[in-house]
């Protein structure tokens, strides 16, 4: 079952990944000579009108790939319908499309996780003697709607404002009975945990209406997607180490030890495990996928506004040999993050 659900979750973010191309692609008139699920050889292919449709061994990864784009080229085809004949705004459109469509599969999927669970509002459920949170007044009950000026919509932003924060000074903002109150807290280490705490417990999960739902669930997306780029930049600032990355491996690794703890308590703690692990992945995929990196969709669209604000073309020589310095930068990381996976599990 680790497997399975490994291998589900991947394949439906992907392909939604694709499928975002793909649509784009159509809808501008470009020609899609394969949309392949997986990476490698080919194990099941069939073709119907101008595309292949494959699933190829390695189940990581997808691709859609159009006429003229990294020299896909056939006399079968009618140039006209190249990727690179389309107009600049198409093509961006097309490229931007994957990354679009994995926020939009973590908003769906965030409406149902928290339809059936609730959304964890920043309220406070318990306050902890002799901690900040008791000494500066605050209550159970109140909701937390400010950090530093920084607005919190749920609790986990909360959390990860502390992870960030550390021991420094900040400025809370509470609202209780309709009234907000700003108080000064200075978190306090607390030797047993082995972090500083400010001291309180959220309250439980709330259910809301068809609206909440909504709200919420964009509340959700948007937590993941602050959530991967400070990530990032903890990596860059040396808070989290290049060897704790993790990649496929370590991501299915993660996935069969949620879905051994959630099994324990049900089928319906499987399945809502799991859609909180796809929205994560989900997000994840479509912001690395935007960041401005040679070979990725982010890179290939810096490319295409700068040919927007030129108003012409870049060599497509010299972005061809600036994308494939990115895939063998990327495959080398792919490597790196492989052994790290490895090295943890065993």
């Amino acid at each position: 079952m680790k497997i399975v659900w490994s291998l589900l979750i991947f394949s439906v973010v992907v392909v939604i990944h694709e499928l975002g191309h793909f649509l784009l692609a159509k809808k501008n008139g470009i020609c899609v000579t394969q949309f392949s699920i997986g990476m490698g050889p080919k194990l099941i292919h069939y073709k119907k009108g101008e595309t292949e449709y494959c699933i190829k061994l390695l189940p990581f990864g997808g691709s859609c790939m159009m006429l003229g784009e990294d020299g896909v080229t056939t006399e079968d085809y009618d140039m006209s319908r190249s990727f690179q004949e389309k107009s600049v705004w198409a093509r961006i459109s097309v490229i931007a499309a994957g990354p679009v469509f994995n926020f939009i599969l973590a908003f769906i999927f965030a409406i149902f996780l928290i339809g059936f669970i609730g959304y964890d509002a920043p309220i406070v459920g318990k306050v902890i003697e002799n901690y900040p949170m008791s000494e500066a007044g605050i209550e159970p009950g109140d909701k937390i709607v400010k950090l530093n000026n920084e607005s919190v919509k749920i609790y986990r932003e909360v959390s990860m404002f502390m992870q960030l924060n550390g021991g420094d000074s900040l400025e809370l903002t509470y609202e209780r009975d309709g009234k907000r109150n700003t108080v000064t807290i200075t978190p306090k280490y607390d030797e047993e945990a082995g972090y500083y705490l400010m001291g309180m417990v959220s309250g439980e999960r709330i259910k809301g209406n068809a609206l909440d739902t909504i709200r919420y669930s964009v509340y959700e997306v948007r937590w993941w997607i602050k959530y991967v780029f400070k990530s990032l930049g903890m990596l860059f600032t040396g808070q989290v180490k290049a060897d704790e990355l993790s990649g496929p491996v370590g991501i299915v690794n993660v996935i069969g030890e949620t879905y051994e703890e959630s099994s324990k308590l049900g089928t319906f703690t499987v399945v809502m495990s799991m859609l909180n692990f796809s929205i994560l992945l989900s997000a994840n995929l479509g912001v690395m996928n935007l960041l401005p990196f040679p070979a990725l969709d982010g890179g290939r669209l810096v490319f295409l506004i700068i040919e927007a604000i030129r108003g012409k073309k870049i060599p497509p020589e010299k972005e061809g040999v600036v994308h494939f310095v990115g895939i063998v930068l990327l495959m080398a990381l792919m490597v790196f993050v492989m052994i790290n996976d490895i090295r943890r599990i065993f």
